[in-house]
């Protein structure tokens, strides 16, 4: 690091679980942030004001005067840019450190693939099962560590599933992909603005904490959000022996 970097990563630096060597890591760290909206906006500012070196944001959106309620990374200004854009640009605008690749294209297994095996640690940060079990797939195939948020009215979650520990859960070992859970999103059930910036700084914290070596409480925990009562309850979740993305690789 110089000068600078000493400078603006300074109350980092003083903390004992990061310090000098922490920091560094995350300086060489590459987070991997699919989803630009509710939860990817607050996930990849603290991401990239903390000094991420790399960062890449995949979303095939565009910035709608309907996202401003809570997509906070995005302004008036940028209606109609590509998400990936404008979260690039809401970086650059804190930080000029980190390296901000966009991928302006839907997530599909093929594209996840080449991305999840490139980074370090992936945030899930979409709103569709579809996605959300695709990037699970990949995660599981590259053994990279997942941290997964929801939200949705007034309810949210994050978890961390990391299969390169042993016997830990996957996402589809909770959420199995033929389950027939109902899909809802906020276009259509509505969200609490601060709720998503409550998730994605958690999806944010577990993230930096697992690049700076310290490891994160949440693997194999469903910390549960409950924003009306501003309660949050964890509950430990089960590895499934006969889960068909998992079990294989858990042998």
């Amino acid at each position: 690091m110089d000068d600078a970097q000493l400078l603006r990563y300074s109350r980092h630096i003083l903390l004992d679980d990061i310090g000098i060597e922490g920091q560094e890591r995350l300086l060489a760290g590459h987070a991997l942030i699919v989803g630009a909206g509710g939860l990817g906006s607050p996930a990849a500012l603290y991401l990239g004001s903390a000094g991420v070196g790399r960062i890449t944001v995949v979303d095939h959106d565009t910035v709608d005067v309907t996202n401003l309620q809570r997509q906070i990374a995005h302004t008036l200004a940028r209606v109609g840019q590509p998400k990936t854009a404008s979260v690039r640009e809401a970086i650059a605008a804190i930080n000029p450190d980190p390296v901000v690749q966009t991928v302006n294209e839907r997530a599909d297994d093929a594209l996840l693939s080449r991305l999840v095996a490139d980074a370090d640690v992936v945030l899930d940060c979409t709103d569709n099962f579809a996605t959300r079990h695709a990037i699970n797939r990949a995660c599981v195939r590259h053994r990279k560590p997942l941290v997964s948020g929801a939200a949705i009215r007034m309810d949210g979650q994050v978890s961390v599933y990391d299969s390169r520990e042993a016997g830990q859960p996957c996402y589809a070992c909770l959420f199995p992909e033929d389950s027939g859970v109902e899909e809802v999103r906020c276009a259509t059930m509505g969200v609490f603005a601060p709720l998503v910036g409550i998730v994605g700084t958690l999806q944010a914290a577990e993230a930096l904490k697992l690049l700076a070596g310290l490891g994160s409480r949440l693997v194999g925990q469903l910390l549960m959000v409950d924003s009306r009562d501003l309660a949050f309850h964890q509950i430990a979740l089960q590895a499934n022996p006969t889960c068909p993305v998992c079990s294989a690789q858990r042998g």
